[in-house]
């Protein structure tokens, strides 16, 4: 056998050619080569909480362990979980799920992945808004369904409403996704815009997905859940997420609230690929879902500060205009001034030279169905928000 080194040839099953690597994680793979490399950068790139996971959270995980919580579980998840879920959810939300109506994945990803592959088939319409969440578009196409997309209003800070959806239906329309707060541009829906959705896309037999990931960081006073519409419950899954409202990112424990038979084909799907999410995770999902919630209402509030901070601090650099995120906690902006200048003529040109030279991660706006954008995640520390302002600025005024 020859001792160097071969190199394989591979050749992709087709499906995997209807798919891209996450923009998150390549811009995730280029910031560390230069933090490994012993570069200093402001991190606005992933979307991830600054904040610990809150200690009791932590401690619920950890008894899990010294009680050997660790064989395997239901594949849905093991029913406390699935009836803690559903009680959070019924509490906040006004909603009425069973415990044969929620099912727990790894992540509030896995959820949208999975839901997505038991609904749409080869040919299938989907309504994604623009701009989108990354994987959105992505997760269609490897189902083989073909994505239709239809864009917000910016003038309108991102608005999406019910006459611009239901302007994109045609017969082959098998599922319309809603995200609300919106990632990457922190928009949020009105209620009666998704009702209204909902009820048209029931009454012709249309599914509808809503991503309600972000739906405790809702910084206009109102919160909502799609789930409340009870009358289109057979036409809906809500997908949700620990991650973002308790900052468990790594921890890995999403759900999704839909009618059974929907639930029985997650499972089956679910059954085929991870099975069960971390069973001392579940315990210590369990304990955030039942336990004292004020940490969500603390980090909502330094969210909002933090996009004062940024949304302000963006506004001041001449050229750089930005709509007020109205949750999520992501800004998205319009950096376009820059275009033509030092060889750039993109944002994701923009986000390049960002980190090489201004040592500021961040995500071009390519990544979610936009040209003209880079999405900052401020869910920062203060000073770092106010180290990367003073960054950009310094970049834009050196153009």
């Amino acid at each position: 056998m020859s001792s160097a080194t071969s190199q394989l040839t591979l050749s992709p099953a087709a499906r995997m050619n209807r798919i891209e690597i996450s923009a998150t994680l390549a811009v995730v793979n280029e910031a560390e080569k230069l933090r490994s490399a012993g570069v200093d950068l402001v991190d606005f790139g992933a979307g991830e909480p600054h904040f610990g996971t809150p200690q009791h959270i932590r401690e619920a995980a950890i008894a899990a362990i010294h009680n050997n919580f660790s064989k395997y579980t239901a594949v849905a998840g093991t029913a406390e979980l699935r009836d803690a879920i559903a009680k959070r959810h019924a509490t906040d939300f006004a909603t009425d799920y069973k415990r044969e109506e929620v099912i727990a994945s790894v992540g509030g990803k896995h959820a949208l992945f999975n839901a997505i592959q038991v609904l749409v088939d080869h040919g299938d319409e989907v309504i994604i808004p623009v701009p989108y969440w990354v994987s959105f578009k992505d997760m269609v196409q490897y189902s083989g369904g073909k994505p239709v997309f239809v864009e917000a209003d910016e003038s309108q800070n991102f608005r999406l409403t019910a006459a611009m959806v239901e302007k994109a239906v045609t017969p082959k329309t098998k599922l319309i996704i809603l995200n609300s707060p919106s990632n990457p541009s922190g928009a949020v829906m009105a209620p009666e815009d998704m009702k209204s959705i909902a009820r048209f896309a029931y009454e012709r037999g249309i599914w509808v997905i809503s991503d309600e990931c972000y739906v405790y960081l809702n910084y206009t006073g109102e919160e909502f859940s799609l789930g409340s519409l009870t009358e289109v419950k057979e036409r809906l899954l809500v997908v949700g997420s620990l991650s973002k409202t308790y900052a468990m990112t790594g921890w890995r424990l999403g759900y999704t609230l839909a009618p059974a038979a929907v639930v029985s084909q997650m499972q089956k799907l679910q059954s085929q690929s991870t099975s069960n999410p971390t069973s001392i995770v579940q315990k210590a999902a369990v304990a955030a879902l039942n336990g004292p919630q004020e940490c969500v209402a603390e980090m909502r509030a330094d969210y909002i500060k933090l996009r004062d901070e940024i949304v302000s601090g963006l506004r001041s650099i001449p050229g750089v205009k930005c709509t007020m995120p109205q949750g999520a906690f992501y800004a998205y902006p319009d950096i376009s001034c820059a275009f033509g200048k030092a060889g750039m003529n993109s944002a994701a040109d923009v986000a390049k030279k960002l980190l090489h030279e201004a040592h500021v991660v961040s995500v071009p706006g390519e990544a979610f169905g936009t040209t003209k954008h880079i999405r900052l995640s401020y869910a920062a520390s203060h000073e770092n928000v106010a180290r990367g302002l003073e960054r950009m600025h310094k970049f834009f005024a050196s153009l």
